[in-house]
């Protein structure tokens, strides 16, 4: 039973409510925030090592794949233009951040039955996999780069697509875990 002060549980992943507006403007401010600290990959198109990209699986795991996908698409934009990139120039980029939390968001609901019933360890690297394949596959739509920069596939892979799977990889094995299991206690006490 919820205690009245706790957030109301989501019915549906696709629900709409004032939790769902909520967090996702949070997480977009929040990982907007903290993505400006990050460090560029050397010999990359502008690759960044940002360890605030957990914050976008994490919001679509723990808070719906709509909270994810706004997260990462407002929160990347506003840092491209923060960073004097112009909040479009590399839309495509926004979009794959999106897509991480929407996937991330899907396929945690989806599982989220099998979650419940496994020991922590498990669950946390259950956690760390979907984060890893969410990204993975939100990442390779930015292929479009191919087109929109002029790039060949060997130029895309080894200088755009290689780099960031490389350091989001660290942040999707290593830091969402880590949100989630100080999440989880928390969780547990508003009654979700």
């Amino acid at each position: 039973m919820m205690s009245s002060g706790a957030l109301p549980v989501r019915h549906s992943l696709w629900e709409i409510n004032s939790r769902v507006v909520v967090f996702a403007a949070v997480g977009a401010a929040l990982y907007a925030v903290l993505g400006l600290i990050s460090f560029t990959i050397p010999g990359t198109q502008n690759i960044d090592i940002r360890p605030a990209f957990a914050i976008v699986p994490f919001i679509g795991m723990r808070f719906g794949p709509i909270a994810g996908f706004f997260t990462g698409l407002v929160g990347n934009m506003v840092i491209d233009q923060i960073h004097g990139l112009g909040a479009v120039t590399f839309w495509n980029w926004s979009l794959a951040n999106a897509l991480t939390g929407l996937l991330a968001g899907l396929l945690f609901g989806l599982l989220s039955g099998v979650l419940a019933n496994r020991r922590e360890v498990l669950r946390l690297v259950t956690i760390a996999v979907i984060a890893w394949i969410s990204m993975f596959i939100a990442f390779a739509t930015t292929f479009t780069d191919m087109w929109l920069q002029d790039m060949t596939f060997g130029v895309w892979a080894s200088f755009a697509l290689g780099p960031l799977l490389a350091s989001n990889t660290l942040v999707a094995l290593l830091l969402v875990p880590a949100l989630d299991a100080i999440w989880e206690p928390i969780s547990k006490r508003m009654g979700r």
